[in-house]
């Protein structure tokens, strides 16, 4: 049975009718196609490519071309998961104007359904201006990667009352906005499940406990693929990594000593090749 495509609509729906969204990443087809035809309900194009796909030491060297570039070829994979794409640092930042150019890009030129950027109560006003030029927007707060720098580095949020409160009214914030979900990043769990009873739209969780309507990892480190660090939040549901390297290490040994490819991966041909070469 073919499943229909996902909407803005079923994921609001699917926090009222009390059903767990799920998102992963993708930043090329063959990726987005896996995810897509195992039911993940939202595909992120996350400016997380920087580091895992690109060999960038944060995401903050992301443009938008490179962003548009993956989220089109993502694109070729998805039939049924919304489509969302990441707006990079200082595509969404500068002006509102900037904001909806950019966003419309995913939009117009990747196919993206949604998208999402950082930030709390600083960006409400360019989410509603997003939102009013027809753009779906997913916020994100918490933990922001872009900007962690200055948050004193990759640590959780929301530890103390203040910054507790803070966070809580960022995400009552972009829900007025009109944004139709939270990304929450890196909060202490009960926090995520004070805000998702607090907020119409739902919250998804990264880092944030169970209690989040959703939860959302990078697909390379779920599947146990970037090697460089793994976040305590992440459950590695395989360790690829080394049969990869296993198996191309395989392929390597077989081609420097002529066992590949055999008889059985050549093609035979029935005419005596020395008559026909005279």
């Amino acid at each position: 049975m073919t499943m229909k495509k996902m909407t803005v609509r079923d994921v609001l729906d699917m926090k009222s009718g009390a059903e767990k969204i799920t998102m992963l990443t993708a930043y090329d087809a063959s990726f987005a196609r896996l995810l897509d035809q195992a039911g993940i309900d939202i595909v992120l194009v996350g400016d997380s490519l920087g580091m895992v796909a690109l060999g960038y030491e944060s995401t903050v060297p992301v443009t938008m071309d490179e962003m548009v570039h993956h989220a089109r070829a993502v694109k070729h994979g998805v039939n049924q998961a919304l489509l969302v794409g990441d707006m990079p640092f200082l595509s969404y930042q500068v002006s509102r104007e900037d904001a909806i150019v950019n966003a419309g890009r995913f939009m117009k030129e990747a196919g993206c359904d949604a998208v999402k950027l950082e930030g709390g109560l600083e960006v409400c006003d360019t989410v509603a201006a997003l939102v009013r030029a027809g753009i779906p927007v997913m916020g994100h707060i918490g933990l922001t990667p872009q900007t962690a720098g200055s948050l004193g580095g990759y640590k959780v949020q929301g530890k103390d009352a203040e910054s507790a409160r803070r966070i809580l009214a960022e995400a009552r914030g972009l829900a007025d906005a009109g944004a139709f979900a939270v990304v929450l990043e890196c909060i202490p769990d009960k926090l995520a499940g004070a805000i998702s009873k607090s907020v119409a739209i739902p919250t998804i969780g990264i880092g944030a406990g169970v209690e989040c309507d959703g939860q959302v990892l990078v697909t390379h480190d779920l599947l146990g693929m970037f090697e460089k660090f793994t976040p305590s939040f992440v459950k590695c549901y395989a360790k690829l990594a080394p049969q990869i390297k296993d198996a191309i290490s395989s392929y390597r040994d077989e081609v420097k000593n002529g066992l590949y490819p055999d008889a059985a991966h050549s093609f035979t041909m029935q005419l005596d090749i020395d008559e026909l070469l005279k």
